[in-house]
């Protein structure tokens, strides 16, 4: 298999959630997320049978808490008040994110053109929220912009803590989504955010987003990442918001203004610095 293949391939994947979910799934935030992670966990887990060390599950509940649990409620808030494409442009800031966290908790300072970068991104951002007619709900924003930070932190604790050696990459990730899904179904059943009836096309959008956008992507990902780098890989997360972009356009006919356009393009340059940056660093290294 082509690893990098693979990589587009899963952000290409990623790019489908927001059409999905506003097209094909209730207003149910939590309990959409809640599906997506059980779904997905329950697949992985499948495939790798392998049972958490006793003495990592209070980490392992941290991590499944901020990298699914909260991430998939947030992302799944954005996704539905907001349009597909805008909401994917904020995942795209978690690399530049992530930056920030690794200074504040692993005292590892950002290079000045990673500062440049972050600025760039964003400059973007602000020219994707701001529409002449006013028509970005904020507390949309607010979620995605809580999703990335909670996903990025998640990622920091795993450079931190590390992975179980008596665990694989597959199952590592399993049981994250049942830890984050298990929540997600309590705080559903908690806040009452259940559909009141599910139909065909609902049952057949919650399968394909957890078994299509969720399990595979990540059995993909993960392998890129594995073998490739992160370094190499994250820099496929611009195809996201490009896919989001096009198939609101094609199907929902929202079509984003000029200036969004140019907003998503300086995000997309801020992230292509900063590993330009990172790659720069590690040569001189």
């Amino acid at each position: 298999m082509n690893l990098k293949l693979a990589a587009l391939g899963a952000a290409i994947l990623w790019g489908f959630t927001y059409i999905i979910t506003t097209t094909m799934l209730p207003h149910n935030p939590i309990f959409i997320g809640s599906v997506r992670a059980l779904g997905g966990g329950l697949l992985l887990l499948a495939f790798a049978r392998q049972m958490v060390p006793r003495g990592y599950w209070p980490k392992l509940i941290v991590l499944g808490t901020l990298n699914f649990g909260a991430f998939f409620a947030l992302l799944f808030v954005s996704a539905i008040r907001l349009p597909g494409g805008v909401a994917g442009t904020f995942q795209t800031l978690g690399p530049l994110i992530t930056i920030l966290l690794a200074w504040a908790l692993l005292s590892q300072p950002p290079t000045l053109m990673k500062v440049v970068s972050i600025l760039i991104g964003a400059v973007g951002v602000t020219l994707v929220i701001l529409r002449a007619d006013a028509g970005i709900d904020m507390l949309g924003v607010a979620a995605a912009l809580c999703s990335v930070v909670a996903g990025s932190l998640g990622g920091i604790l795993i450079n931190r803590w590390g992975r179980p050696v008596e665990m694989s990459l597959v199952s590592f990730t399993a049981w994250q989504l049942l830890i984050g899904g298990t929540e997600l179904a309590v705080l559903a059943l908690i806040l009452g955010d259940l559909p009141t009836a599910i139909t065909w096309t609902n049952a057949l959008g919650l399968t394909i987003l957890a078994v299509v956008l969720t399990a595979l992507p990540f059995i993909l990902w993960f392998r890129a990442i594995v073998a490739l780098g992160a370094a190499s890989v994250i820099p496929f997360v611009l195809v996201t918001p490009v896919v989001a972009f096009i198939l609101d356009a094609v199907i929902r006919n929202v079509v984003p203004s000029p200036l969004q356009l140019v907003g998503v393009a300086l995000v997309m340059t801020g992230l292509i610095v900063n590993q330009w940056a990172g790659a720069r660093a590690a040569k001189r290294a």
